[in-house]
């Protein structure tokens, strides 16, 4: 017996109808990589991008939780500690966000309190940062630069016994980027002047920010990544 015309239209519509409900645009995604500071700042960002755009970043089970001067697991470190996770990230097949969201800058201007050494060179600093710039272009993923945030010598280093960082080499390193990243015509994100209008008052240890400073810090971030998606992604 042969099905009527009008029932294989039906089901034909009904189908459709189906898989159209079933299929909904993907959302841009990004993938984030930074300091203590942005793990803090971190759930309350996942938490603003709901619904506008997809959230990962370098994690881990708590550890680096445990000590935050100590880059370790979701801690993304030195630039020169970045680069080389990222060697490694970007050969994963599944590793194709649309967005690496970057910072590295407060652990590459440590000093040694004995030797007064820094941790990464301005030299070797610019030079990571090119070196990030052209692997990760190689997997198509466009990157956002994070400006690091400030840092009071005054209230560091009276708290801080193992690490000295300086006001000077935070501008230094910023500088340094701003150089890098705007020639390669790639965003970047204030946070560094966003957080110092901010006050001082709003510092709980020596580089670290109490909860409600993390909260606007990731509605900052979150404002700015959705409306600069919204632009470049049509």
């Amino acid at each position: 017996m042969k099905t009527p015309t009008y029932l294989k239209i039906t089901l034909l519509i009904t189908g459709l109808c189906t898989a159209l409900v079933a299929w909904t645009p993907s959302l841009p995604s990004i993938f984030l990589i930074g300091d203590s500071i942005s793990i803090q700042y971190g759930p309350y960002l996942q938490r603003y991008l709901s619904g506008t755009i997809e959230y990962a970043r370098k994690n881990d089970d708590g550890e680096a939780q445990k000590n935050l001067d100590v880059p370790v697991g979701a801690n993304g470190g030195d630039s020169r500690m970045v680069l080389a996770y990222l060697k490694k990230k970007i050969k994963e097949p599944g590793f194709q966000p649309d967005y690496l969201v970057l910072n590295c800058g407060l652990h590459d201007i440590k000093h040694n309190p004995q030797t007064g050494i820094i941790q990464v060179s301005e030299t070797e600093y610019r030079s990571n940062l090119l070196a990030i710039i052209e692997l990760v272009k190689k997997k198509n993923i466009d990157i956002i630069w994070i400006r690091t945030t400030p840092v009071v010598d005054s209230i560091h280093n009276s708290k801080s016994k193992t690490i000295r960082r300086y006001a000077t080499d935070v501008a230094t390193y910023n500088r340094i980027a701003d150089e890098v990243f705007s020639i390669n015509q790639i965003p970047i994100i204030d946070l560094f002047d966003f957080t110092q209008k901010l006050g001082t008052d709003e510092f709980i240890d020596h580089v670290h920010y109490n909860e409600k400073t993390r909260a606007l810090q990731a509605a900052y971030l979150a404002g700015y990544l959705q409306s600069y998606v919204k632009r470049s992604k049509p």
